[in-house]
């Protein structure tokens, strides 16, 4: 009896590992998605990183609710400021809250923004910060506020 309760738990152990695998793989490749769809300035691939009802908060406080407003949004900014601006992420945190719901934490830096002046300003870094769910096997967007980062005085 012992043995097979060590070996249940050991599947069970082992079968979550492997979905909670599969399911960072399922974030990451949204996190490209995202990262793609801005270096590609294709407002509407960006918007389909997104549930279709997600809230998105940029980094002056604006708030758009759903992909359309998403797009919308974005689209005139990546036919002039952001037409050559290019988004990295330096480095991300994942935390799953349930199989389907993951906390994401993505630090960025952004280059190649249009100056007023014609000059491009120095690279931009900030901290994006996700919620993401898992829709049809899909890791989507559904909340997003943009934070930008400053060096402490």
């Amino acid at each position: 009896m012992k043995y097979l309760f060590i070996l249940l738990f050991s599947t069970l152990f082992l079968s979550n590992a492997a979905a909670q695998t599969h399911d960072t793989i399922g974030v990451k490749k949204a996190l490209t998605a995202f990262l793609d769809a801005w270096n590609t300035h294709d407002a509407k691939a960006f918007a389909n990183v997104f549930t279709e009802d997600a809230d998105f908060t940029n980094v002056a406080g604006k708030s758009k609710q759903g992909r359309a407003a998403i797009e919308a949004h974005h689209a005139p900014s990546f036919a002039t400021k952001w037409k050559n601006s290019h988004q990295t992420f330096t480095q991300h945190k994942i935390r799953f809250l349930k199989p389907d719901v993951a906390a994401v934490d993505a630090w960025w830096e952004l280059t190649g923004i249009a100056g007023t002046d014609g000059q491009a300003p120095p690279a931009r870094k900030g901290l994006l910060s996700f919620v993401m769910t898992k829709q049809g096997g899909t890791w989507l967007i559904a909340v997003m506020h943009n934070l930008e980062l400053r060096e402490a005085n």
